[in-house]
């Protein structure tokens, strides 16, 4: 097993990183909590691989109760936000006890939501089972709920007590998921480490990264962490970690979160953000293609269809300020730049270059 210590202001923890850890579950929270219960917060599709093998290994230390929801982008809304709330204060929680998100990265986000709000904040232990979920969104303290007008926009930053990765979780991961979560893996490569990069080009496949996903995950949670480290609250460096997301979510909020996974959406975000990057003069020629040639050998869409007015959807995205935007683009594979402009101009650029 491997350790990552991240250290923010009046915060630390860990993320354990491992093969088959789950099973050990209860030995890990009873080093960081001594709750009297535990509430596991996961869905469908998670519950019937782990659940019962969380259950029995937390049960050995606290009175549990889980709190099974529908899969999907759409489960991560106030209905179901009020449904937590519920399922709590019936449990009898109290600020002493604990949370647990079980599953990918709507669970951990609606989840994370709920324990920073609940009492003014329990304590959560964030369990990842998507590759997207392991490399990003469990680490870091990003908590959110989308609504009708855009994606993330009512959340919190509220650090986890610890996060418990088990690989071997990834195994029962379907295809379409597997390739979502490399979109976040790519962008690590993209914007921060070239060799990373170049290691995903030369990847034969996904068994070929399986072999060795345990040191990608590693990878990529340390420069979350060291990223986390230096901005937590998403006012400087950290905004890097934002590219491609900014077309991405612009591709959610058109298709109702429904059309595309957000790995998908971010994947073609990255292509967009690299082509305007070069018409701009501001990213290396040739960056767009090798960025393109990734994201379609890893069966992740490289075009797709959007009306010109759903591009004014920048203008409520938390990226923007004002009648401005920060977009994160490429200066080359590896180095990356937060490039401010108006978000009139974004969605001029776009329409030049959204193919």
């Amino acid at each position: 097993m491997k350790t990552l210590h991240v250290t923010v202001p009046n915060h630390e923890y860990d993320i354990l990183i491992g093969k088959n850890i789950l099973n050990q579950a209860a030995e890990y929270v009873k080093n960081v909590s001594n709750p009297a219960k535990i509430m596991i917060v996961t869905d469908e599709n998670v519950n019937r691989f782990y659940g019962e093998r969380l259950i029995n290994s937390l049960e050995q230390i606290a009175d549990v109760k889980t709190v099974v929801l529908p899969a999907g982008e759409t489960t991560k809304s106030l209905d179901f936000l009020k449904q937590l709330y519920d399922a709590a204060f019936d449990f009898g929680m109290t600020r002493a006890d604990l949370m647990v998100a079980l599953g990918g990265g709507v669970v951990g986000d609606l989840a994370g939501f709920c324990a920073s709000t609940l009492f003014r904040g329990v304590d959560v232990i964030q369990i990842p089972t998507t590759l997207l979920a392991q490399v990003d969104s469990s680490v870091g303290g990003k908590t959110a709920i989308d609504v009708p007008q855009g994606k993330n926009l009512v959340g919190t930053f509220y650090q986890p007590k610890q996060v418990i990765i088990d690989t071997e979780t990834l195994k029962t991961l379907p295809g379409k998921e597997f390739a979502s979560g490399l979109a976040e893996v790519i962008k690590y490569g993209a914007i921060w480490d070239k060799a990373l990069f170049s290691r995903l080009e030369e990847a034969e496949g996904k068994d070929a990264l399986l072999e060795n996903i345990a040191d990608i995950v590693f990878t990529c949670c340390d420069i979350k962490r060291q990223v986390v480290e230096i901005d937590e609250h998403d006012t400087g460096l950290r905004m890097i970690l934002n590219f491609g997301h900014t077309a991405g979510h612009i591709v959610e909020k058109a298709y109702h979160y429904t059309g595309y996974t957000h790995g998908q959406a971010v994947a073609f975000g990255m292509i967009v953000a690299s082509r305007l990057g070069e018409k701009m003069g501001r990213t290396a020629p040739g960056t767009a293609e090798r960025v393109l040639k990734l994201i379609k050998k890893n069966g992740l869409p490289t075009a797709i269809d959007i009306e010109e007015q759903q591009l004014m959807g920048a203008a409520l995205d938390k990226k923007a300020t004002g009648s401005s935007i920060s977009v994160i683009l490429l200066k080359e594979i590896g180095k990356c730049e937060i490039y401010k402009m108006p978000v009139t101009e974004f969605a001029d650029r776009c329409k030049e270059i959204w193919k």
